[in-house]
Order: C-alpha cells, then sequence, then structure tokens
C-alpha cells in the first residue's frame, strides 16, 4: 500500500481519531481522478471492493485485510463494520 492509498484507506475508516477504533469503512472518489485509479489499485490487490456510487462517483470499501494494513499497532477496527472471522473449529478469533 502506497502512501497516498494508507492516507485514504485511514480516512476511509475515520482514523485517526481519539477512540483508536474505526468507525465507517467508505470512500467515494470522483471517477476518472488519481484516487479512483489508487482505489482501484487496491481492489486489484484485493485489499478494497468497489461499487457503483451515484453520477460520476465510485464507492470504496476496504476488505479485512486492507483494512488491518492500514491500522496503527494501538488502534483496532470496529466490529460493527468488521465481525469477527470465524476459525477452522467453527468459533469466532476475538
Amino acid at each position: 500500500m502506497t502512501r497516498d492509498q494508507l492516507k485514504m484507506a485511514r480516512a476511509a475508516l475515520g482514523l485517526p481519531n481519539d477512540q483508536r477504533r474505526s468507525f465507517r469503512n467508505r470512500y467515494f472518489a470522483s471517477i476518472g481522478t488519481d484516487a479512483e485509479e489508487r482505489w482501484n489499485d487496491l481492489v486489484s490487490r484485493g485489499l478494497a471492493m468497489r461499487e457503483k456510487g451515484g453520477g460520476k462517483l465510485a464507492h470504496f470499501y476496504l476488505t479485512d485485510r486492507g483494512a488491518q494494513m492500514a491500522l496503527d499497532p494501538v488502534e483496532s477496527l470496529d466490529p460493527e463494520d468488521f465481525p469477527p472471522v470465524a476459525n477452522g473449529d467453527g468459533h469466532h478469533d476475538s
């Protein structure tokens, strides 16, 4: 993830903030801009997903892997946006 992509990913998560926890997972980029190109690169690497936005906007959100890469060591992801993933024995990781 480039420095610019990291900055956009953190903005998508609402970071930094005083709670040190994400509170959203969305980023709107104008179609045909450098921001859209950077997000499309994240999508191609499995770090983000893209949905059609309204008008001339594209809506992006981070995958679990992409969101984890954007965190500082003292930060966490809101489980409402990023629910724990079940491990191989059917139990959820904490």
